[in-house]
C-alpha cells in the first residue's frame, strides 16, 4: 500500500472511531457495503503485497523514543496487578480449539521456543505511528505444535482486558497467521514488555493495523468460523463500532 493510501486508510478509520460508525455499524446497507469493500481490500491487498511480503524493518537507530500505550492500558484485576509485581510466573497462555493437542505454555516455555526478532512500525486507526523493536516466537511455530486440524479457519486472539465492560479479543485467518512476522511478543526494545504495551504478552501482525495486535493475551483459538465468536464480526472493534476485519497496510 502506498503512503498516501495508508494515510487515508487511518484517515478513514479514525473517523469512524470518532463517532460516525455508532450509527453507520446499526445500518445494514452500510455493513453490506463495507463487506464488499473489506473483501477488496483484503484481495487487492494480499495480490499486490503478496501473501509472504514482510513488512517494511528498521533500523536499531530509526526505533521511536516510545511506543505509547493504547486501549487499555492494564487490566484490571487482582491477578493481574498481582502476576505483574511478581513477573507473571503463573500466566499461561491457552492453545486450543481445533487442535489435536492443546497447549498450555508458560511464559518461560515462550521464552524458550526459537525466537523472532524485528524492527518494525505500529501504525495506529488513530493516526500515529512508532518504530519498535519487538520478539517472541512465531505464531506458525506455536499452531504446528499444537496441530491444526483441517476444518480450522481462523485464529482468535482472547485477552484479559476489558473495554466498556466488554473482553477484548480479535482474529486473524491462516494467512497472517503463518506470516513469518506474526509473533507472540514478550518484549519491546529489549526489555520485557511494558503493562500499557500489554504486558506480559501480545500479539504482532506487522501487516495490520495496531488494533489487531491483541495484548494482554491469554488463549488461542482455533475456529472453523467466526460467527458465533462475540458479535460474529471477528473482533472487539469490529463488533462495537464496526470497523473492517482485514485492517491489512
Amino acid at each position: 500500500m502506498t503512503s498516501i493510501n495508508r494515510r487515508g486508510l487511518l484517515a478513514g478509520l479514525g473517523a469512524l472511531g470518532a463517532g460516525a460508525c455508532s450509527d453507520l455499524h446499526k445500518n445494514e446497507t452500510a455493513q453490506d457495503a463495507f463487506r464488499t469493500a473489506e473483501e477488496w481490500h483484503r484481495a487487492g491487498h494480499r495480490m499486490l503485497a503478496g501473501r509472504e511480503r514482510l513488512a517494511p524493518e528498521y533500523a536499531p537507530h530509526e526505533r521511536s523514543p516510545d511506543i505509547r500505550g493504547n486501549g487499555s492500558l492494564t487490566v484490571d484485576s487482582p491477578f493481574y496487578r498481582e502476576q505483574s509485581a511478581s513477573g507473571f510466573p503463573a500466566w499461561r497462555l491457552a492453545v486450543s480449539g481445533l487442535v489435536r493437542t492443546p497447549l498450555s505454555l508458560s511464559l518461560e516455555d515462550i521464552r524458550a521456543l526459537p525466537q523472532r526478532t524485528q524492527i518494525t512500525r505500529h501504525d495506529c486507526v488513530e493516526g500515529w505511528s512508532a518504530i519498535a523493536e519487538w520478539r517472541g516466537p512465531q505464531l506458525g511455530s506455536v499452531l504446528d505444535a499444537a496441530g491444526l486440524a483441517p476444518e480450522a479457519n481462523f485464529i482468535v486472539f482472547r485477552c484479559a482486558d476489558e473495554l466498556y465492560g466488554r473482553a477484548y479479543y480479535e482474529s486473524i485467518d491462516l494467512v497472517d497467521a503463518y506470516h513469518p512476522q506474526t509473533i507472540i511478543a514478550h518484549e519491546l526494545n529489549g526489555a520485557p514488555l511494558p503493562e500499557k504495551n500489554g504486558a506480559p504478552l501480545r500479539m504482532r501482525i506487522e501487516r495490520h493495523l495496531g488494533y489487531k495486535h491483541a495484548k494482554y493475551l491469554t488463549a488461542i483459538e482455533a475456529v472453523a468460523s467466526l460467527d458465533d465468536i462475540g458479535a460474529g464480526k471477528g473482533g472487539f472493534w469490529e463488533d462495537l463500532a464496526g470497523y473492517q476485519w482485514y485492517a491489512g497496510i
